[in-house]
């Protein structure tokens, strides 16, 4: 017999594998759920209740032989019928003519089922997958460890063994449920551990309401809460548990729930962390190593590397009594930040330092290039998000702004041994957010300029290299063989590049793989450069010079490709759009564009993508100024970009929304696009180029782009409506909308500013949103484009329609119809239809308000709209639960959120789950309406605090329902500042709720 000893579950015999080839397909059967058998796919009958509860008994003996009088107990208990032993035989009969040969074998007055191959049983598949997942997490594979567990969760199908009679089957399914919420709570437990806090609140707020004496759920959710910044309803949480405990059961909550609530009040730092197991190796799945490659030829810099390494060493504990710090060796968060002139090699130094102290940061490196130089320097917000999602933290659980991601990050990294490599920062106020804060970490900073004022920075002053290490960098590249017989020649060669360390490299490269050339030739070449020579006399310019030696190689057609793709702003580009810079075809694009990778004037980001170091891009830029010719040229390159985004996201516009007719008012391109059949595509394609687009479009604030440029933003809304890359498009918008009122562009700013007052909206700022749309009309009836009227009266409403101003909603709504019905807009008028639904749903007029969303619909699915279809789904759905129909409410709903998640909508997805907890509020299902309020909690909505107060509300509520009226009351408190921030009438009732609660 197996022994499954070790695995935590329910012991199941192992089954014999299926026979030879030719034989019928095997069985299987199922308890995790109702009893079923089934060869292959086909179902087999199991006959009455039981005869099923028969067959569950003998499945679960482990393969021994059952004894008719256990059977019988089994089946009926003490008062077992007068023909019981008869009723067995019977029931084993018909079983066995039901499954194969031999499965179902009597012996010794008993039965047994034996012969079934492996698999065979879903407990058995379920057993060895939670094994698995036990020996992945010791070996610290924690995302392995989750996946199987959630594999073996997935097998109940509801009830285990449900609705088979019989004290034994009643007896298994206590055992199985048992189990199951182990197997829950140790996957939980996981997830907490690789800072999956948001999902987690969800599902422990539905557990801990399904299963309310049971104290480890509560103990995780407290852990969870507290985690995602909720300390008041952790604490709320124990609250609740406490009374609830004593009014059940009589006792107090046990002495780790005790202990946890006591390290909530004290904000205990290690909380704030994921505590890793004991036996975790260093190589753990949430490990980053993302330094760059080290130079091999990495020379000089003795002095430089030997102070850093010791910083770094007081940072990691290595040290011993030398290490800095003054403490006697104690570990320190260490900030190191090196400055010099661009090419200086700070990098390259940064590089070597932190690969030669990776020993000292076991749980991992981190590394961004920050483009300080650039006009377009990284957001420590977006970096932050990608630190995060490194270190293992799930995309729904990374916060909104800058200050809590900092802070999560700062707890993710508590207790950990990190470094963090902060390149190419463009100052101070950049780098501190992403500094780790806690000890056993350390940052390395590169800069052109000094970091003063970064507290307790530990600051380096690179210079150039002196003139022994400059040569022997560049012997290194070379070979001695070439270089020792003409020294004076590679003076010559080190001194023209400036004892700059990349143009060194730069240089000597260039003769390495020119054999023919000797190294006085190189130096003949370089003293003919009298510009390059003067360049090299002061600051920057060293930097150029360091880069003309690249750039002066290069043919023609790759010198013009290099000016122009330069200008372009953006961290990369697609070969598509480079090849609309360049007005080339692609394949000659391509080429083009890897022989200037080549010469390492151009970095292959990824395939069919490139990029700029920011100083090239600049020395680029500065190339165009200087050598385009004619000067026009360069207004052109700019402007077949733009027109290439613009034609492109306009078809990506016209995919999602057929038969909107807003791609008709959209400026007119010379330079095509791309062209997509498939709708999944053409969204890949947006949300890729992303930063590149919005780059160009705010680029594009001279007259000759300025309408395009806006354009652009409206084709592109998909951006600001999902949540992703909404501030970079309000960036755009403003800058669009400044320019367009500086040149006295109507037309422009009215649509810069529909663009931006939809951004607002989104994001519940309707002061600014309204603002911008009052004089979007204004400007679009001065300008006499109709389009704006549209899209700002929509907005306009909406705002009205949540601060309770009815008449005026209803008037904008009905203006936005007509505007749209005038210009045959089909899927406009449905949106305007879905709007007044909204508008009359609020108004209790359900009727009128379930046919306006009804109308809606029919026109969106005529169009075949996804995306559209969602909205108007979600409309109707909302109509109908006030109408009190609330099972075809949720069909509405439950399909809005299918689609919206399809179409990368997370801001609808969670206010569509806010809208489904309300559903199911008013159905008398709190739990589910309190998971659901979670879900839209953990991912976003749109509307921002005003709907965070909403929907905290709605959580209040469901939690006072399940007698959790601790937490509710912390969520309450939460609601009503936000609502009464926002004048919301709603705050009103929350008042009202909460005042029983506060009573002394």
């Amino acid at each position: 017999m197996d022994d499954r000893g070790g695995h935590g579950g329910p012991r199941v015999p192992r089954q014999w594998r299926p026979g030879p080839s030719g034989e019928p397909a095997a069985l299987r059967f199922d308890v995790l759920g109702p009893v079923r058998a089934r060869r292959g796919e086909e179902p087999l009958a199991t006959g009455s209740p039981q005869q099923r509860a028969l067959l569950a008994a003998l499945l679960l003996r482990e393969g021994r032989t059952a004894t008719a009088a256990e059977l019988i107990d089994a089946l009926w208990g003490e008062d077992p019928p007068s023909q019981a032993l008869a009723a067995v035989r019977t029931y084993a009969s018909r079983l066995r003519k039901v499954l194969d040969q031999g499965v179902l074998v009597s012996e010794s007055g008993g039965y047994a089922v034996r012969g079934l191959g492996e698999g065979a049983l879903d407990l058995t598949v379920a057993q060895e997958l939670s094994g698995q997942a036990e020996k992945a997490r010791g070996a610290g594979d924690l995302t392995l460890a989750r996946d199987l567990l959630n594999r073996a969760l997935a097998l109940w199908d509801g009830e285990a063994l449900a609705g088979v009679p019989g004290p034994y089957a009643e007896a298994q399914r206590v055992r199985l449920e048992e189990w199951r919420l182990g197997l829950l709570e140790s996957r939980l437990d996981m997830d907490l551990e690789q800072g999956c806090h948001a999902e987690a609140v969800s599902e422990l707020t539905a557990l801990t309401a399904a299963y309310p004496l049971r104290e480890r759920l509560r103990e995780l959710l407290m852990l969870a809460l507290y985690r995602a910044g909720r300390q008041a309803e952790a604490l709320a949480v124990y609250a609740d548990t406490r009374r609830l405990l004593a009014e059940e059961l009589g006792v107090d909550p046990r002495a780790g729930l005790r202990e946890l609530q006591r390290r909530i009040l004290q904000a205990d730092p290690e909380l704030a962390e994921p505590s890793a197991p004991a036996a975790q190796p260093a190589v753990a799945p949430v490990r980053p190593a993302q330094l760059p490659a080290n130079v091999p030829d990495f020379t000089g810099r003795t002095a430089f590397v030997r102070e850093l390494s010791e910083v770094l060493a007081g940072a990691s504990g290595a040290g011993g009594d030398g290490a800095r710090g003054g403490d006697g060796g104690g570990r320190v968060m260490a900030v190191s930040a090196l400055a010099g002139i661009g090419g200086v090699g700070k990098t390259t130094l940064a590089v070597h330092v932190a690969h030669r102290a990776r020993p000292a940061f076991p749980d991992g490196q981190l590394y961004v290039d920050l483009q300080g130089a650039g006009a377009r320097a990284a957001d420590p917000e977006t970096v932050l998000g990608s630190f995060l999602r490194a270190l293992g933290t799930a995309d729904s659980a990374i916060p909104d702004s800058l200050e809590d991601r900092a802070a999560l990050y700062r707890s993710v990294l508590d207790g950990r041994r990190v470094l963090v490599l902060l390149d190419n920062a463009r100052d101070a106020a950049q780098v501190r957010p992403l500094l780790p804060g806690t000890e056993g970490c350390a940052a390395l900073v590169t800069s052109r300029v000094r970091m003063v004022g970064l507290a307790g920075a530990h600051l380096v002053d690179l210079d150039v290299m002196s003139p022994d290490e400059a040569i022997a960098l560049f012997t290194r590249i070379v070979g001695e063989e070439r270089v020792g017989s003409e020294r004076k020649a590679a003076l010559d060669v080190v001194a023209a590049c400036g004892f700059l360390p990349l143009a060194i490299r730069i240089a000597a490269s260039r003769l390495a793989a020119r054999r023919t050339w000797t190294v006085s030739v190189l130096a003949a070449k370089l003293a003919d450069e009298r510009r390059r020579l003067d360049e090299l006399q002061a600051g920057d310019l060293a930097v150029k010079a360091t880069f003309e030696l690249g750039y002066g190689q290069l043919e023609p057609v790759q010198a013009r490709a290099f000016r122009l793709l330069g200008l372009a702003d953006g961290p990369d580009i697609s070969l598509a759009a480079a090849a609309a810079v360049l007005d080339l075809p692609p394949e000659d694009t391509e080429d083009l564009l890897e022989s200037l990778v080549d010469t390492s004037l151009l970095e292959s980001a990824a395939p069919g993508r490139y990029r700029f170091h920011d100083l090239v891009r600049l020395y680029a830029r500065a190339c165009a100024e200087r050598d385009e010719r004619p000067p026009g040229e360069r207004t052109a390159a700019l402007s077949r970009l733009l027109d290439f985004y613009l034609a492109t996201a306009a078809g990506v516009y016209a995919i999602e929304r057929p038969g909107d007719r807003t791609v008709d008012h959209l400026e007119v391109t010379s330079y095509d696009g791309l062209a997509f059949t498939e709708r999944a595509e053409a969204l890949d394609w947006l949300f890729a180029e992303a930063q590149g687009l919005l780059a160009c479009a705010q680029q594009q604030t001279a007259d000759g782009g300025l309408r395009r440029a806006v354009d652009l933003l409206w084709a592109a809304k998909d951006l600001a409506e999902s949540g992703a890359n909404a501030k970079q498009y309000e960036t755009a918008a403003v800058a669009l909308r400044n320019a367009a009122r500086a040149a006295g562009d109507a037309r422009a700013e009215s649509r810069a500013r529909t663009a931006l007052s939809n951004v607002h909206l989104a994001a519940g700022r309707y002061s600014e949103a309204d603002d911008e749309a009052r004089r979007a009309i204004e400007l679009a009836a001065a300008a006499h484009d109709a389009t704006p009227m549209s899209w700002a009266s929509t907005d306009r409403g909406i705002i009205a329609l949540s601060q309770g101003r009815y008449d005026e909603a209803e008037q904008l709504f009905t203006t936005a119809r007509d505007c749209y019905r005038a210009d045959g807009n089909r899927p406009g008028e449905a949106n305007a239809l879905c709007n007044l639904s909204r508008l009359y749903e609020r108004m209790n007029r359900t009727d009128s308000a379930i046919d306006l969303a009804q109308q809606g619909v029919s026109i969106f699915q005529q169009l075949g709209l996804s995306l559209r279809l969602a909205n108007g789904r979600y409309a109707l759905g909302v109509a109908l639960i006030r109408a009190g129909r609330l099972s075809e409410g949720l069909v509405q709903l439950s399909d809005a959120l299918t689609m919206f998640g399809s179409n990368r909508q997370r801001l609808w997805e969670g206010t569509t789950h806010f809208r489904i907890a309300q559903l199911h509020l008013a159905a008398g299902r709190p739990a589910q309406a309190a998971q659901h309020a979670e879900q839209a909690l953990a991912i976003g909505f749109i509307g921002g605090d005003l709907i965070r107060g909403g929907v905290l509300n709605t959580l209040g509520k469901s939690l006072d329902a399940l007698g959790q009226s601790d937490r509710a009351r912390a969520c309450w408190h939460e609601a009503l500042l936000l609502l009464e921030q926002a004048g919301a009438p709603e705050a009103v009732e929350v008042r009202r709720l909460l005042a029983p609660l506060e009573a002394p």
